[in-house]
């Protein structure tokens, strides 16, 4: 590998390679220093909890140096777009960042969420493909516009932990939410499934339907793979059977520029679709899953989320152990 940019960009052997590892580590049998001596940059465009954390203390635990830069706070602001005129409010081009930054360092990670406000340019994922263009080091995505893979395998990790390797019946589910966020999560989430050969079921309303290329890839991997998407409208049937539940919101990108719009479409959605303990009944005990940070009682009843079923700790545990593999396969 030389970047960790999507989990389609690597064939199952290789991801299923990455949870072994990932696995190894957590339990200690893998305790090497590969990064010993070296620095990873962290570049981080938005807030965070858990990827902050995870990659600080995995870096550490590898014998490496965290290096770590917020555009426009710790660092200068950054201009990524090609052949722009640079005579408004940024100070310093990703051309210059990034090849002055891998003189300093062996691997960049980057987290920049989606502005939604422009569907067509957002849906390239700008940002991170210009780091990836301009950077002959490993780049690593943190999230991105569109994918959050670190996130994605941890979640697959978690799902071989608790049930087993074994194909399951998966359901993505959109919830309510007060107000548009971005696609990664779930786009990054159901690529995963599909590249696992689970029976994948996504179920939202009208008009959230995710990015038509990523669906695509989606189908194509669950039939390479072995497993199967299905859609659903219903938010309660869809629960049906599940073993999985993982819930997450989205924004439509029908709105995308139009948060107002978007709040006002989500507006009588709110009580149909939220992952309460009734809809969890209807599911073979599922395990609940969800990236966090959550809304209690809005995303999910606290009954749910503290429930024995309720494997979100472990995700964010994992979290750190698989990017510790990713880190270890890019710079071994």
């Amino acid at each position: 590998m030389k970047d960790f940019l999507k989990t389609s960009d690597h064939d199952r052997s290789v991801l299923e390679r990455l949870i072994e590892q990932a696995i190894d580590i957590k339990s200690g049998k893998q305790a090497t220093k590969p990064l010993a001596g070296r620095s990873v940059a962290l570049v981080f465009f938005n807030p965070s909890l858990r990827t902050r954390a995870s990659m600080q203390v995995g870096i550490y635990e590898l014998g490496g140096n965290p290096v770590i830069l917020e555009p426009g706070g710790t660092s200068w602001t950054l201009e990524h777009r090609d052949g722009v005129v640079m005579d408004g409010n940024k100070t310093e081009h990703l051309a210059e960042f990034v090849r002055v930054l891998e003189r300093y360092v062996s691997a960049i990670g980057v987290r920049t969420f989606a502005e939604l406000k422009d569907w067509e340019a957002e849906r390239t994922d700008p940002i991170l493909a210009a780091f990836s263009k301009y950077a002959s080091v490993p780049v690593i995505n943190l999230e991105s516009a569109m994918h959050h893979p670190c996130q994605a395998m941890a979640d697959m990790m978690t799902i071989r932990e608790k049930l087993g390797p074994e194909r399951k019946k998966v359901l993505l589910t959109w919830a309510w939410h007060p107000k548009p966020l971005p696609m990664a999560v779930p786009n990054s989430f159901a690529l995963a499934a599909a590249q696992f050969g689970h029976d994948l079921t996504i179920a939202h309303p009208q008009g959230y339907d995710l990015d038509t290329e990523v669906l695509d890839e989606i189908r194509s991997q669950a039939e390479l793979n072995g497993g199967s998407v299905n859609y659903s409208s219903d938010p309660y049937g869809a629960f049906d059977s599940a073993d999985v539940v993982y819930a997450k919101s989205w924004g439509s990108r029908h709105f995308y520029g139009d948060p107002d719009g978007d709040i006002e479409k989500r507006a009588p959605l709110r009580a149909d679709w939220i992952v309460d303990e009734a809809k969890m009944a209807r599911t073979n005990e599922a395990a609940f899953m969800h990236c966090l940070p959550v809304r209690r009682n809005v995303i999910v009843t606290d009954g749910v989320i503290d429930s024995p079923n309720s494997v979100v700790i472990d995700e964010a545990e994992n979290r750190l152990h698989i990017q510790k593999a990713i880190m270890t396969t890019l710079l071994k």
